[in-house]
């Protein structure tokens, strides 16, 4: 998979988590490559959720 398709699928992926979880922001779903911890985090901090349950999110959508 290339840069391009990457970034759809994030694009897609971001959309459909502002769907489900409206608090969500532009800033708290900023990605760059190589910062997954810190995206957890941040969705950790917004959603009140543990590390586990973000990815079960993420890999749910």
């Amino acid at each position: 998979m290339n840069t391009d398709q990457l970034e759809g699928n994030w694009r897609i992926l971001k959309g459909k988590l502002k769907q489900k979880y409206g608090e969500l922001t532009d800033d708290d779903l900023d990605y760059a490559e190589g910062q997954e911890e810190e995206l957890y985090g941040r969705l950790q901090r917004r959603l009140g959720k543990s590390k586990e349950e973000v990815k079960r999110i993420i890999d749910d959508l």
